[in-house]
């Protein structure tokens, strides 16, 4: 009961927090091109969206393998990353007003996932589907690498590892722990995918502020308060924290080299859409 209620308020939050931000970011004629344009646009991001949903399809079916032959390797970092930053969560946690704990978990419930949509929405919603497209392969090599690590490598987050720090969100509401223990392991710390994921978006935030400039501090804000939460909440290490930002960049990186060559193939037969090339010189700043 817990769940499908938790899983409710998600979407409801999400939904209202997505049509605020389109309210706030998007020009009226905007949704008018789409709803004469979106049949291109659906037809030119599908391998894209098919891929992405494949993947995610069959991670959900190897699940409990992966987990499985991750038990089986027991190779626990846990003890290693714990040497090399000691303490510093169970500081954060006492600096912190025990005040902030509600926002803080609606930032890691609630945030994430906004940022997650909202970003398709909007770049779906330009008429050039550059952005979308990296977007959904950036995401996707998220997930992958991510889900090699979590594979491999065993590691508990601090609430679960330290006695001096607390597991803030799940211990004041337990629902909670229902859902993220319906798509995650507590041993899927490193990296911390909601830091890394949460960082794309911000990045894209950036390299798209000509279209969307209100889209920016939006996203920039909701980021650095997911990130900050999950270390605050006990749920991630600093050292997870540093290795999702450096997967985020590597992931943007990835999916434009991946997008360009992709673009690259299938243009071989037809011209390349202007406008997607003067996206793509302007987001390599």
């Amino acid at each position: 009961m817990a769940l499908g209620f938790m899983v409710f308020l998600t979407v409801l939050v999400v939904c209202i927090g997505l049509v605020g931000t389109c309210a706030i970011c998007l020009d009226r004629t905007v949704l008018g091109q789409t709803a004469t344009d979106y049949d291109r646009r659906l037809i030119e991001i599908s391998p894209y969206v098919g891929v992405t949903a494949l993947f995610f399809l069959g991670k959900r079916a190897t699940h409990g393998h992966s987990l499985r032959l991750s038990r089986a390797l027991d190779w626990d970092l846990t003890a290693e990353i714990y040497a090399i930053e000691g303490e510093f969560v169970a500081v954060l946690q006492d600096l912190v007003p025990t005040a902030t704990l509600e926002f803080f978990s609606a930032m890691y419930m609630f945030g994430f996932p906004f940022l997650l949509v909202t970003a398709l929405i909007l770049y779906f919603l330009l008429p050039s589907q550059r952005y979308m497209k990296e977007l959904l392969i950036a995401y996707l090599l998220n997930y992958v690498i991510g889900t090699l690590f979590y594979t491999l490598f065993i590691v508990y987050g601090p609430r679960n590892h330290l006695s001096s720090v607390d597991g803030l969100m799940y211990s004041f509401y337990p629902q909670t722990q229902e859902v993220t223990a319906a798509v995650s392991a507590n041993t899927n710390v490193f990296p911390s995918l909601h830091t890394s994921l949460a960082v794309v978006v911000m990045m894209f935030a950036w390299r798209s502020r000509r279209e969307y400039p209100r889209w920016v501090p939006i996203a920039s804000f909701v980021t650095i308060c997911v990130v900050f939460s999950t270390m605050y909440l006990g749920i991630h290490w600093l050292i997870d924290i540093i290795a999702g930002i450096l997967l985020a960049v590597g992931s943007i990186s990835g999916a434009k080299q991946i997008v360009t060559r992709v673009e690259g193939t299938a243009g071989s037969g037809h011209t390349t859409d202007k406008s997607e090339n003067a996206m793509m010189s302007d987001g390599s700043d």
